[in-house]
């Protein structure tokens, strides 16, 4: 295994973060404590979770996944050798079930509370805000346009002030967002310095082959204000493993059992997945490692989380940590993204 550290920390973090989000829906209690024994034993010593997992996110097994680890804890003792993450849902129809007041003060301490009790440990590493509050271009929508009747109102400085006072209190170690834009990273880090207050260290969203739009002004501020990427869905839903234009998924593959997920499979997806299917054959590798190895020697990635659900493929996902694409595939890779640039968005 390879390791870093969290920007601005001391924390040493394997490069592969162990995915848990389909643990209590796709994967059994079993299958994910047998997830999480070959991750540490391979070396991994990163996991991440949420409150909403499983995703998809229901009232029947909300945060079935945070409680399968808190079990896995209680069983090994292993909450020692673990460097933890989880996450506050942010607003939306889908955690209306979860809460509906967004990151305010007491949302953010309930979620704490929750969440260590159903983890059985009494500290989270890294505590992250799941999405942002305000109305932005999410899943599936490259551009920004503004909605003047968002009701949102600034609030960057009341979060970091309830997260300074979690982490005085030792719950939390450190804090950071997920599927953030340009700017609310920057207004998060000026708050932080303007009012000495926590510092996002992280900064976790979708990267892949398919969804290079990290590339943009957040490559940028990743590397000239050291807030790292911790990049999910690296795989962009197995799609990158090549089963489905192979033909090899099978009914319980994910973007079978949940359609909606088709930014992955439009046509422009899947063609850019045949020629990088290519590539990695030529250069005798699978696609899967090719897609990871990708991932994981980006200058601006802290960690690359995989996810699975067997642990025949984890292990094939763990190999690729062995894998250095040199800067002829580089160049191959970069004209298909050239061609069909960031196709699920």
């Amino acid at each position: 295994m390879k390791y870093t550290t969290l920007p601005n920390t001391d924390i040493k973090v394997s490069k592969l973060c162990l995915g848990t989000m389909t643990w209590g829906n796709q994967n059994t209690q079993d299958e994910g404590f047998a997830q999480m024994d070959m991750a540490l034993d391979h070396g991994i010593n990163f996991f991440d979770t949420a409150e909403l997992y499983p995703v998809p996110a229901t009232p029947e097994r909300y945060a079935h996944t945070e409680i399968i680890i808190g079990n896995w804890f209680e069983k090994t003792g292993n909450r020692d050798k673990v460097i933890l993450t989880s996450k506050i849902a942010g607003p939306g129809d889908y955690t209306a079930h979860i809460r509906t007041n967004g990151f305010s003060k007491n949302a953010l301490h309930e979620a704490v509370e929750n969440s260590l009790k159903r983890l059985k440990t009494d500290y989270i590493d890294l505590f992250q805000l799941h999405w942002p509050e305000r109305q932005t271009n999410t899943f599936g929508i490259r551009d920004y346009k503004h909605n003047s009747a968002d009701v949102w109102s600034d609030n960057f400085h009341e979060v970091l002030e309830t997260l300074d006072d979690i982490i005085k209190s030792g719950k939390v170690r450190h804090a950071g967002i997920s599927n953030e834009k340009a700017w609310g990273t920057m207004r998060y880090l000026e708050a932080s310095k303007t009012h000495d207050l926590p510092r996002m260290i992280t900064i976790q969203n979708a990267y892949s082959l398919l969804n290079r739009t990290f590339e943009g002004d957040l490559a940028e501020i990743s590397l000239r204000e050291n807030i790292g990427l911790l990049a999910y869905s690296p795989m962009a839903f197995g799609v990158l493993s090549g089963k489905y234009i192979k033909g090899q998924d099978d009914v319980n593959a994910r973007l079978n059992l949940f359609p909606r997920f088709a930014r992955y499979s439009s046509a422009q997806s899947t063609e850019a997945t045949k020629r990088y299917l290519k590539i990695a054959e030529d250069h005798n590798m699978s696609l899967a490692q090719m897609s990871l190895a990708f991932v994981t020697q980006r200058p601006f990635v802290t960690s690359n989380i995989i996810g699975a659900t067997s642990t025949k493929q984890l292990q094939e996902n763990i190999d690729s940590i062995h894998i250095t694409l040199t800067d002829d595939i580089l160049k191959e890779i970069d004209q298909v993204h050239a061609e069909i640039p960031n196709p699920a968005p």
